[in-house]
């Protein structure tokens, strides 16, 4: 089908006409509605009847969140929308005109501000244009990028669920004048946020009532429930934390003549120091509630600080003076004995047997001696004889209460022929050879003083080796309940670590 030129000009001419038309019915129609309209005057048909305002909003993205100064500031669009009485038309009567728009401050809109708003301009709104249609209905989408001031409940922090008010309300009309009604919020739109889970924004309209006035003021309030994403906080800091409390159980490992299980000790005890300022400088300086992570970190420097006055203790027993006194009874019984027993720690040369059989063997073992030293010996003494001496044979061997006697040794005590040659009494015979035993003597003396400063120092070793095996244990064991009570006493540890570690 062929049009000729005639026709397609007519089609032209027509669709000007009809766009020309348009823009006469809506030129006359804002003419119409803006005169003798008062921006002023609330549009209602009476005057006693408060003016229905509904209320929602589109929450977009969380933007940030201070801590530290508590504020909150999140992108959202507005939505309030009303029926204005004066601003309404017949369609028929402006055909192809179906909506209008007003810019601010030409039409009546309601005044409706963050009430809790940390904003320097206080309203942080864009103000846009009003859509009106036919009925008179109108609606005014404001976006805008609020801040809001927040409590921050860092208790459970980094596994803590916050929950931040935005109140919303009209600044001056009250509930006879403005009857403001919520509706649910829409996150449809909702962009998500690197550190924080929106968990939900529920709204509730409420109404409260002032001193100076006896109607009502209503507001809706929308509380934004978000939770804190753990992954980053974990890797950054309750990992290390944990890795650096494992490696000051490795004081008590580290042997006591390395010299470094102090330094060791006050290294690891630095570095927690170093992630408590770190948490400090994000949290919000309050006194109300400590946060999770600082008591975990509190309760590790607790342990390590403890661990650095026992690794002084085992260094002080490992280099004890042989010369400052033998080990007390209590604690050769405590140490040596028990604690030895039930670490299944023996010294060099011992078999591990419980406590009570320990003390029945070495009464065996004693009385044996007695009897084998009652036995005549056989003469084994040679020139000995000669000088008047009987040897060594006759010297028994008895126990006595402060020799330093453990896990069955013995010491042995000097006899009547003992106690003749340390007399001083030159025996008859020879001068050269009474020289000769008095350096024999001599160096006698000087091994047997060797021998029990080696025995005490052995003693006192050996206590701080079972020192560090026991504080080894008992520290294991306290920084595993402190780890596991203090991050898992948090209300949704579960579901973090589920979603977050997963």
């Amino acid at each position: 089908m062929r049009c000729s030129p005639g026709g397609v000009w007519l089609a032209l001419a027509a669709s000007l006409l009809h766009v020309s038309l348009q823009g006469e019915f809506q030129r006359k129609l804002y003419k119409e509605l803006v005169k003798n309209y008062n921006p002023l005057e609330r549009p209602v048909a009476n005057d006693s009847q408060p003016l229905t305002v509904y209320f929602s909003l589109s929450l977009l993205q969380i933007m940030d969140v201070d801590e530290k100064n508590q504020v909150l500031t999140t992108n959202i669009w507005l939505q309030m929308s009303w029926t204005d009485h004066y601003l309404q038309w017949n369609v028929s009567e402006y055909p192809g005109v179906k909506t209008v728009r007003f810019p601010d401050g030409q039409i009546w809109k309601p005044d409706i501000l963050l009430y809790n708003s940390a904003d320097e301009r206080f309203d942080a709104t864009f103000h846009t244009n009003v859509l009106v249609n036919s009925s008179g209905h109108c609606q005014y989408l404001p976006p805008g990028i609020f801040k809001s001031s927040c409590y921050i409940d860092v208790r459970w922090f980094p596994f803590d669920v916050q929950h931040c008010k935005l109140k919303f309300g009209s600044w001056s009309y009250g509930g006879w004048s403005l009857d403001l009604q919520m509706q649910e919020a829409d996150i449809s739109g909702y962009i998500p946020n690197g550190e924080w889970d929106l968990v939900g924004i529920p709204g509730k309209r409420s109404e409260k009532f002032y001193e100076c006035c006896k109607e009502p003021y209503p507001d809706v309030t929308f509380t934004v429930t978000m939770r804190r994403r753990t992954l980053y906080y974990g890797l950054n800091l309750l990992i290390p934390c944990v890795l650096i409390s494992a490696l000051a159980l490795l004081v008590f490992l580290l042997p006591a003549d390395s010299g470094e299980k102090i330094s060791l000790g006050i290294t690891v005890l630095l570095s927690l120091t170093v992630f408590m300022l770190l948490v400090a400088e994000i949290m919000p300086a309050t006194s109300d509630s400590v946060p999770l992570i600082a008591q975990y970190f509190a309760s590790t420097m607790i342990i390590v600080g403890l661990s650095v006055v026992v690794t002084v203790i085992v260094l002080q027993y490992h280099h004890h003076d042989p010369e400052g006194g033998k080990m007390p009874k209590w604690t050769r019984v405590i140490l040596l004995n028990w604690c030895a027993w039930f670490l299944r720690m023996k010294r060099p040369g011992e078999d591990k047997v419980r406590p009570a059989c320990q003390h029945k063997q070495r009464r065996c073992s004693l009385a044996s001696v007695e009897m084998s030293a009652m036995a005549p010996p056989p003469a084994s003494n040679g020139n000995l004889l000669y000088i008047g001496f009987r040897g060594l044979d006759g010297m028994h061997c008895t126990p006595t209460p402060d020799s330093g006697v453990v896990c069955g040794r013995m010491a042995c005590s000097p006899t009547h022929d003992e106690h003749l040659l340390h007399s001083g009494q030159p025996p008859e015979g020879d001068p050269d050879l009474a020289k000769i035993l008095e350096e024999v003597r001599y160096i006698a003396n000087r091994f047997r003083c060797q021998d029990e400063s080696e025995a005490v120092c052995s003693e006192w070793k050996f206590a701080a080796c079972v020192v560090d095996r026991l504080c080894l244990m008992a520290f294991s064991v306290f920084t595993i309940i402190c780890t596991i009570g203090i991050l898992m006493s948090a209300p949704n540890f579960v579901e973090a670590v589920s979603k977050d570690f997963a």
